[in-house]
């Protein structure tokens, strides 16, 4: 059958065309039928058969290449072009020969060919099998550039069959772990990774991942080919075929023994931090952990103090005598490597300690140690001071490599940490139990120490006196001269209280001017004696400014353990003592008594019952009225005041109860009320026709510290339909004083709503025409003080006289208050004082009597467009 299908084949090539309808034979039929493309050349080398995959291959017709020399479709590359054919031909004998594809259209690519010869008939036939390996090609040549990639890479990277057994490990590997392939045939990817450190179920991981299609990221500690530990992060991925099928694993694995050893570090000095170590303890251990990650490094661990002198904190590899001669070095410019790098708080590098001029003065002290070079950072805290130093010391002249730099890094923010750890807690310290204004022990440190002393005292039964100081007039100096001025003041009475009461005495700050003292092993005289010398040294002249203050004190005494044998109970009968001494006139001392128990008692009560009667309106008002001074009969307003009357304790005076509403915080509520009562008693009166033309309301500082105040006082108004110069508000010389900016703010707002702001107590306080001047005050109300004494005293007259002319230049009412007699009332009247008020007119009354009154006096009322008519008639 072959040899009738060559012979076919002969007459094939002999015949220019050959017949349509020639019979083909078997041979022929499987050429045609080939996947694969296939040609036969005859012995002149000329195509004489082209199959149909071959037309695709050339991407030409059979009948252009028919009778063509093959050189024309193939080429090889041993060959040079130009060459026979039969040097090609032989080039391509045998299975598997790499050639070139020569197509028509100029294209070429890589091809295997399979050439085989035959003789038939004494003819000689070639039979070529070729494949397009271009793509196979592409292939190996990016499979070639891999593999140097993969050669090259700092990686250690190596590839195990399906069975997991290691088939290939690039130089990378080689390089980390010290193995070569040949060394690890038949190793199983776990036992690779294994070391005596490691999970015991890393290989069942692997498993577990590899039946997932997944792959494993995982941290593993092994041993190179000397025993040296690594810590590698180990990425092991299974790559797949096309079907699915698993052709093996790859592993990439990358050194992390720096960023672990770091890692660890970091984590055992944050755990000594948990547990509450010492700051010498972590600072040993930070420097143990370097030492033992680089054991090259000699480390050492100073701290500066706020005077700027170094303490050795933790050098545990250099001798003790080393570091007691670097306490209380002071930092400099040549003060040795470590002083350097605190006072200019920037690292130094010195490479050679023997000859760096640097190290003039402090060499002696490391080179005996052996100790040639030096690399030392500043610590510094978060807002860039310095808190002392890091230095890596070396046993040869060098400097700093990259593992000592990231260790540099790393200690310097532990360093750092913990140093401001410690200053942290030390400021929690000071803030729970110190006062941050004056330095003194605070109610809870006092306590403690208090506690202590008069157990100590107790046990020695022995006595001790309790002291409860407070200035006096203090809130007049903080309303006058602001809040920088009164702490001022409370800083200087400490710091002589603290150099009075030295030695075993304990004194603290109880509260805003308030101080205690505990004088252990004291007797009453001995208590008396302390007292009056804490009284002037508290009375010495202070700086507030651009002014000296004058300050005085007012002391309780009790004695333990006859007025109590608690602190606490001595500190409130000391409290009331001390009340005492201010209610005699202050700057004085006094022992607490029995009696003051009884009146502190009634104090509390009363602050009860006033509560009580301000929540059940149990509180009254009273109008008391304000005439003209000349004639008498024209009815200028009325002040509304506070009464009260229990319906047990009876009447209560103003005096009793407004302190006491001062003091538990009630004045701004009584204010307001009196302001509603009086705003509403005012509309009454408008109502009825009774012609008052004005109130006037005393209201408290405090509440002009509230940004409200003016909305409640518009508010006020609205609601009860009156006109703004209806309503006076009386003020004290301590609000037109207060540095609060919400004062001035209502000062402002009240004035531009239009009521009258009145200066209650002229006289008595410490206002200065610049005040009276810049702030919108429309009324004076001359001190009954004055008043009392015009009979008496020409100064009382003469400054009742100058205060009326004050008034008189800055266009203010001046209201005398306080006129009980008649000669009062004819002195005040021949000075043409405009207003006058007092009980030679009327007492404070309840509206329907001060009705009758104005009534049956037939007074005038004064309107607003004719108030100057006062002043000149």
């Amino acid at each position: 059958m072959l040899r009738r299908t060559l012979t076919s084949l002969t007459s094939l090539r002999e015949a220019p065309t050959p017949p349509a309808e020639a019979p083909q034979g078997s041979l022929w039929q499987v050429l045609e039928q080939s996947v694969d493309a296939a040609f036969v050349i005859d012995g002149r080398h000329r195509v004489v058969l082209f199959n149909p995959a071959a037309e695709a291959l050339w991407r030409c017709r059979r009948e252009d290449v028919h009778g063509t020399s093959f050189t024309r479709l193939l080429s090889s590359p041993q060959v040079d072009a130009s060459a026979a054919p039969e040097a090609t031909l032989a080039q391509l004998m045998g299975s598997h020969r790499d050639a070139m594809i020569r197509r028509p259209d100029g294209s070429e690519s890589a091809c295997s060919v399979s050439m085989s010869k035959m003789v038939v008939d004494q003819q000689v036939f070639h039979t070529a099998f070729v494949r397009d390996t271009s793509d196979q090609q592409r292939q190996l040549e990016r499979l070639r550039q891999l593999s140097i990639v993969v050669d090259k890479s700092d990686n250690a990277i190596f590839v195990s069959s399906p069975d997991r057994e290691v088939v290939y490990v690039n130089s990378g590997f080689t390089r980390m772990l010290g193995y070569r392939l040949e060394e690890l045939r038949g190793i199983r990817p776990a036992e690779l990774l294994s070391g005596p450190h490691t999970d015991g179920t890393l290989d069942e991981r692997i498993s577990r991942a590899m039946s997932a299609g997944e792959g494993l990221q995982t941290e593993v500690l092994l041993y190179t080919k000397a025993g040296r530990p690594l810590w590698l992060s180990a990425a092991i991925n299974p790559v797949h075929d096309e079907d699915g099928s698993l052709l093996g694993l790859v592993s990439v694995l990358s050194d992390i023994t720096q960023t672990k050893m770091h890692q660890v570090l970091h984590n055992k000095v944050l755990d000594a931090l948990v547990h509450e170590w010492s700051v010498a303890d972590v600072m040993t251990l930070i420097c143990r952990e370097v030492e033992h990650i680089a054991p090259e490094l000699v480390v050492s661990i100073i701290t500066v103090d706020n005077e700027g002198l170094m303490h050795a904190l933790a050098s545990p590899s250099l001798p003790e005598a080393w570091a007691r001669k670097i306490d209380g070095m002071a930092i400099g410019p040549r003060a040795g490597i470590c002083g350097a790098a605190a006072w200019r708080g920037r690292t130094v590098l010195v490479k050679d300690i023997a000859s760096d001029p640097l190290c003039a003065n402090t060499r002696h002290l490391t080179t005996p140690l052996g100790l040639r070079a030096c690399w030392t950072h500043p610590i510094k805290s978060s807002s860039g001071r310095v808190l002392g130093t890091l230095s890596f010391y070396y046993r040869e002249n060098r400097g700093p490599d990259e593992l000592h730099e990231r260790l540099a890094d790393t200690c310097l923010h532990l360093c750092s940490l913990t140093l401001e750890r410690e200053q942290t807690n030390e400021r929690v310290h000071q803030l729970a139990f110190y006062d941050t204004l004056t330095g003194l022990p605070n109610r809870i440190m006092f306590s403690a120490k208090a506690e202590q002393a008069l157990a100590n005292v107790a046990q020695a039964n022995g006595t001790a006196a309790v002291l409860f100081i407070d200035l006096d007039r203090f809130k007049r100096v903080n309303d006058a001269q602001g809040h920088s001025a009164g702490d001022g003041l409370l800083r200087d009475v400490a710091a002589r209280l603290s150099e009075e009461l030295g030695g075993v005495n304990i004194v603290g700050r109880q509260a805003g001017d308030e101080f205690v003292a505990v004088l252990p092993m004291c007797s009453a005289e001995q208590a008396g004696s302390v007292a009056e010398r804490l009284l002037g040294a508290v009375a010495a002249p202070t700086a507030a400014g651009l002014m000296t203050l004058h300050p005085s004190a007012s002391i309780g005494v009790a004695m333990f353990p006859d007025d109590g044998r608690d602190i606490d109970l001595l500190v409130r009968h000391a409290d009331m003592a001390m009340y005492r001494a201010k209610s005699d006139g202050g700057g004085g001392f006094r022992f607490f008594s029995v009696d003051m128990n009884r009146i502190a008692q009634e104090r509390v009560s009363l602050e009860t019952a006033l509560r009580e009667a301000l929540r059940l309106d149990q509180l009254q008002l009273q109008y008391q009225p304000q005439v003209g001074g000349c004639d008498g009969r024209q009815l200028y307003g009325v002040e509304a005041l506070l009464r009260w009357h229990h319906p047990d304790l009876g009447v209560i005076p103003p005096s009793r109860f407004v302190p006491v509403a001062e003091e538990c915080g009630l004045i701004a509520d009584l204010s307001l009320w009196v302001l509603r009562q009086a705003c509403a008693q005012m509309a009454e009166w408008r109502r009825r026709g009774v012609d008052i033309p004005r109130v006037s309301i005393n209201v408290s500082a405090i509440n002009f510290r509230d940004p409200q105040l003016s909305l409640q006082i518009s508010g006020l108004l609205d609601e009860h339909g009156l006109e703004p110069h209806h309503l006076t508000l009386e003020i004290t010389e301590s609000v037109m004083l207060d540095p609060d900016p919400d004062v001035l703010e209502n000062i402002e707002a009240i004035y531009v709503l239009g009521v009258r702001l009145s200066l209650d107590d002229f006289g008595t306080g410490y206002s200065s025409l610049s005040h009276l001047h810049r702030l919108p005050i429309s009324e004076l109300k001359l001190d009954q003080s004055f008043v009392r004494d015009i009979d008496t005293s020409a100064i009382a007259r003469t400054l009742t006289t100058s205060v009326l002319r004050i008034g008189e230049s800055l266009g203010m009412k001046v209201v005398a208050e306080g006129v009980e007699t008649e000669s009062q009332h004819r002195f005040l009247t021949e000075q043409r004082f405009p207003v006058l008020q007092g009980y030679l007119f009327s007492p404070p009354l309840p509206p329907a009597p001060l009705e009758e009154w104005l009534l049956a006096q037939q007074y005038t009322a004064v309107r607003e467009g004719t108030a100057d008519a006062i002043a000149a008639a």
